[in-house]
């Protein structure tokens, strides 16, 4: 990885014409912007099926895509919808948000209309893809079929047959569900298709793509349903602890996430054959692959299945260096960035090192006087060049919601001592931030979106242990302005990146 620096925005914030970012012309357009703006790297959220939240955390399938980002012109393109049948469906009137009840009530409408007029059982691609793709693909369009015959609910509270994956009763709904199976497998094919020319693109004007791997899966989710022997279940299906994190000076109760935990010794017994098909699968989807949550490798925090907060959990020894000795015998030449955030141990510290991974520093923590301890671990003077900078992430405040909102007085002056930066008014101190992070020796800098715009808490992508108003975030056209494209230019090669 050469010195770098890219932009973090997720696909569901590019503007587009119906109610969400998707693989469509302005997606194209960004990469070209990016290219205009001499950076390298596009950094995006999971592509996952939204589940609980609207979070591409909490995805519906490790290997599965999001049916939203699937370009509804180009299937108006191939004569499958029309435009006035799109333009028909209310996706929201709000273009700076994305209103996921709307999506959820009329694109899937459209793409059934979609996939009814495509004849797709027809096509020679098509059927290649389901061959390829059919260890997981099988089981996730039975999942997503079965869910939706369920009226959306959880495997969990499926018929006892079905919950346990009996033979018989799997093979009668797979009969019975044929049509809804290929729906599901359809979308699967046309979402791949679309992703893997604008990836393409994207490399061809010489932009990387830097995508996520969240540590877990779903609870509900096809995964868990149908390899139950992965995680920490007992003979009902039902998990023995979740995932989470301990109280901390953020949280007082910590943060329960309620991801099923792996079942680690039975991955060593089969030399983490599942982890690897992951890896596989997402060196096939980016260029680098940012491993969300690293220190769950070296300890996990385990909750009670049934707990009400984290208050009562307890931490437990991971696969530690073992996973990634098989990750790097097999991915060798790979990109991969190790997101070793949040409580950072020596033992975590020593994983990181060990694996030669970069890590991740976060302007934002360096100037919090609760966590002093730390925090000088986040000023660019301590950092290594084997480091990936962020002013902030999508868990974070924008720097501005920050600065402004977020920070005592006191702390505002540490930001302004440190800057040598006294005269930037509050609502223009992402400038001097960003700035800090590009000069900073870490090899690769990438900066939010919302960071590049300063704007504030109102463009936050996700505040944790929070539901109903995150991932919402829209970019709208024109925002990302010529002089904003020349200023970040410009800061980009003062910086030598």
């Amino acid at each position: 990885m050469m010195r770098a620096s890219g932009v973090l925005l997720s696909i569901s914030s590019l503007p587009s014409r119906y109610g969400i970012g998707c693989f469509s012309a302005e997606a194209y357009e960004f990469v070209d912007q990016l290219k205009e703006a001499g950076q390298k790297y596009w950094q995006i959220l999971p592509l996952g099926p939204i589940g609980f939240g609207d979070s591409p955390y909490q995805s519906f399938s490790t290997f599965a895509g999001n049916p939203y980002y699937i370009d509804l012109d180009r299937l108006v393109s191939y004569g499958w919808l029309t435009r006035e049948e799109c333009e028909a469906v209310d996706f929201g009137q709000e273009e700076q948000f994305v209103a996921y009840g709307k999506l959820y009530e009329g694109r899937y409408g459209l793409l059934q209309k979609a996939y009814s007029r495509s004849h797709m059982i027809q096509n020679e691609e098509f059927k290649q893809f389901l061959e390829i793709e059919k260890e997981w693909l099988e089981d996730y369009a039975l999942f997503m079929a079965l869910k939706n015959q369920h009226n959306g609910r959880a495997w969990s509270e499926w018929e006892e047959d079905l919950k346990l994956r009996d033979p018989k009763a799997l093979d009668r709904k797979k009969e019975e569900l044929k049509e809804d199976i290929l729906f599901y497998q359809f979308m699967q094919f046309e979402f791949r298709r679309q992703w893997k020319d604008l990836k393409a693109y994207a490399n061809k004007q010489g932009i990387k793509i830097i995508g996520d791997i969240p540590i877990y899966v779903s609870f509900d989710s096809a995964d868990a349903w149908a390899n139950k022997e992965l995680f920490q279940f007992d003979e009902e299906g039902r998990p023995v602890a979740v995932a989470g994190c301990p109280p901390d000076g953020f949280s007082a109760t910590g943060q329960l996430w309620g991801n099923p935990l792996y079942h680690w010794d039975y991955h060593k017994e089969t030399d983490y054959e599942w982890w690897m098909k992951r890896l596989a699968f997402c060196f096939s989807m980016y260029d680098t692959v940012r491993i969300d949550h690293f220190r769950g490798f070296d300890e996990y925090y385990s909750i009670p299945y049934g707990a009400q907060t984290a208050v009562d959990g307890h931490w437990e020894q991971g696969p530690g260096i073992g996973l990634f000795q098989k990750a790097l015998e097999l991915f060798k030449d790979k990109e991969i960035i190790a997101e070793d955030l949040g409580y950072v141990t020596d033992t975590v510290r020593k994983l990181v090192n060990d694996t030669g991974y970069p890590g991740m520093k976060v302007l934002e923590f360096a100037f919090d006087s609760r966590d002093s301890g730390s925090a000088a671990d986040y000023l660019p003077h301590n950092y290594g060049k084997n480091s990936v900078v962020y002013t902030g992430t999508h868990d974070n405040e924008t720097v501005i919601g920050w600065f402004c909102e977020g920070l005592k007085e006191e702390e505002k002056e540490m930001v302004r001592d440190y800057l040598c930066d006294h005269f930037t008014p509050d609502d223009q101190m992402h400038l001097p931030m960003v700035c800090a992070a590009m000069r900073s020796v870490s090899k690769l800098c990438v900066i939010p979106m919302q960071d590049l715009l300063g704007y504030g808490n109102e463009a936050r992508m996700n505040t944790p242990s929070t539901t109903g108003t995150n991932w919402r975030w829209r970019l709208k056209k024109g925002e990302f302005s010529d002089e904003l494209i020349g200023k970040l230019c410009s800061i980009t090669k003062r910086y030598g990146r």
